[in-house]
């Protein structure tokens, strides 16, 4: 299954236009954003699940990264509300579930398969004081990627140039991108060389960025 699958292009969804679609598990549905593969994929997806559904209990062989959208997220190893976001790497273990429900925005497979280091951020703390109406909290960096978050005062301009690609989910507000307008839960991907201009809206916007990843993007190991 092939969705959004050539990183040469700038991809946009809405995704909260978009039908939810079940997945193998029952009380847990998904919105496609890319792929590669099939159930064993290099994905980005928001998954959703129904008050008390659970996924079987799995390790992440390519691991897995995450930002809870809404409601709580659990799993043996703690609960995560949202805000929360949570990077368990390749060899990690869990069986995920929420007993009142969730909402998560989830990519599998993208990861340095050397990579162990295994953390849970909140991301509205700590973020940098504001300059030129922006405030900005690092959530990771490596030699591969940077992910970080943003807190973007109203009407203000929203510059990206890092290399090797960009990504953007919007978590609030709106911004003005290309002529498009992205609301609450819209996902952008922009290829290597291709800045990120953007406008955010009369009532601001807080959005989570991953940068320099794209030049790795490639189905998941056999």
């Amino acid at each position: 299954m092939d969705i959004n699958a050539d990183f040469t292009k700038r991809a946009l969804v809405h995704s909260a236009d978009e039908p939810w679609v079940a997945s193998p598990m029952a009380g847990v549905d998904r919105r496609m954003l890319d792929r590669i593969g099939d159930e064993v994929a290099r994905a980005t997806t928001i998954v959703r699940y129904a008050p008390g559904s659970h996924f079987s209990a799995h390790t992440h062989t390519g691991g897995e990264e995450f930002i809870v959208l809404e409601g709580v997220f659990q799993d043996e190893h703690g609960d995560y509300p949202a805000g929360s976001y949570v990077r368990n790497p390749p060899t990690t273990s869990h069986t995920p579930g929420s007993k009142a429900g969730c909402t998560i925005f989830v990519k599998l497979w993208q990861f340095d398969m050397a990579d162990r280091t295994q953390f849970c951020k909140k991301m509205t703390q700590d973020a940098a004081p504001g300059t030129d109406g922006i405030a900005t909290l690092e959530l990771h960096r490596d030699a591969r990627e940077r992910v970080t978050y943003h807190q973007i005062s109203a009407e203000t301009s929203f510059e990206v140039t890092d290399p090797g690609g960009i990504e953007l989910l919007v978590l609030d507000g709106s911004l003005r991108e290309a002529g498009d307008q992205l609301e609450t839960g819209a996902w952008l991907r922009l290829p290597e060389g291709q800045p990120l201009r953007a406008l955010s809206g009369h009532k601001g916007a807080k959005v989570w960025v991953k940068t320099g990843h794209l030049r790795f993007a490639k189905p998941p190991a056999a």
